[in-house]
């Protein structure tokens, strides 16, 4: 899987993530936050966590080459996976409470956030055994 954004990008993902990741919680304490408004905001904090964790994964390295392209395809597949075995223990869980209340719709943003941890893992991995190899 190529790369489609410039590297900049990279670290802009991860300042949108502690964005999204704090703003909740900072208008909440302003009482910014209300019954009325909840959903909006919560909505909204998830939309910018895909946006950060879309811009991480599709954006270059510092040294791209054929090797990060295919750390990136196996990430995906590692994160398909993993994100399959969380919604599937999800549901029977919810199935062993009996709750049919709740409707799990953040299954898209965990997808993305594992793949995530899947690339850095990977990218990680690969530095690792590159200096250990010389």
């Amino acid at each position: 899987m190529k790369a489609l954004l410039p590297i900049f990008c990279r670290p802009l993902g991860y300042a949108i993530l502690v964005i999204a990741l704090f703003i909740p919680f900072i208008l909440a304490i302003l009482g910014k936050v209300t019954d009325n408004n909840l959903i909006f905001y919560k909505e909204c904090t998830k939309l910018l966590m895909m946006a950060g964790a879309l811009m991480i994964l599709l954006a270059l390295t510092k040294n791209e080459s054929h090797q990060t392209e295919q750390i990136r395809i196996k990430a995906m597949r590692q994160a398909i996976f993993l994100t399959i075995i969380f919604v599937f223990v999800n549901m029977l869980y919810r199935v062993a409470i009996r709750d049919t209340n709740v409707v799990d719709s953040t299954s898209f943003l965990i997808f993305m956030i594992i793949n995530v941890l899947c690339l850095e893992f990977g990218m990680a991995k690969t530095r690792i055994d590159a200096i250990f190899k010389r």
